[in-house]
């Protein structure tokens, strides 16, 4: 546990550092294509870049969002069969508290669907960089 949040914590770092360097690319495209009007044929892949970084981030999201949400169902289930082997009369109120508690872990992976759908088709830093 302690490794993958080193590993997350790290990978946070990276972007966070990376960010200027991004986001200055297009006034550093522009000034040097005024300096050098020989380099015409300069080709600027910061586009190619920024969406292969942000297919990579899509595939992360949906990733960890799936595991946990599965972790926490799988946890949720067996406590509730554990609770319905231990007391049968109340499996309805177990029944219907697991099913109130599964809703809102799987909506935690609809959450990750939808940030991984805005990365994806909607992605707002595409604007900044033309």
């Amino acid at each position: 546990m302690k490794k993958s949040l080193v590993y997350v914590l790290l990978a946070m770092v990276v972007v966070i550092v990376s960010a200027p360097f991004v986001f200055a690319a297009k006034e550093v495209a522009a000034a040097a294509a005024a300096a050098a009007p020989a380099a015409a044929g300069v080709i600027d892949y910061t586009k190619a870049i920024l969406v292969g970084c942000s297919l990579i981030a899509v595939g992360l999201a949906m990733g960890f969002g799936t595991i946990g949400t599965g972790n926490g169902m799988g946890s949720g289930l067996n406590g509730a069969t554990n609770a319905v082997g231990r007391n049968p009369e109340a499996q309805g109120k177990i029944l219907l508290t697991m099913m109130v508690g599964m809703a809102m872990i799987e909506s935690l992976a609809i959450y990750a669907l939808v940030i991984s759908l805005i990365l994806l088709y909607a992605n707002p830093l595409l604007k900044y960089i033309g």
